[in-house]
């Protein structure tokens, strides 16, 4: 279903799809086996898009990708609404989590 979603014609033939569905696939579970909720999962997901986009497209270093994580996580626990960062449905623990994961 994912490779579905993903848009992948060529997932047999093509190193690229089937790296990608890995990724994703690897991310989902990891995150599923965590009891994510529907929220935290479509976050976590969309946090992968967003570092492989950085990598990808952006050509970022590994250090300025993992400064643009640390952003986005930035402000998670935090209860004053001006710290806290749009991936604020995670807790402190989960947050520590998805770093050590990637």
């Amino acid at each position: 279903k994912l490779e579905e979603f993903l848009n992948f014609k060529q997932l047999k033939t093509s190193l690229k799809e089937a790296i990608l569905l890995d990724y994703y696939t690897a991310g989902f579970w990891w995150a599923k086996e965590r009891n994510f909720s529907v929220i935290q999962l479509s976050g976590f997901m969309d946090l992968l898009n967003y570092l492989l986009e950085n990598l990808s497209n952006k050509h970022m270093t590994l250090g300025d990708n993992l400064k643009e994580l640390a952003k986005a996580m930035a402000g998670i626990g935090e209860t004053d609404s001006e710290r806290s960062g749009d991936l604020n449905f995670f807790s402190i623990e989960q947050a520590k989590a998805i770093i050590d994961y990637l």
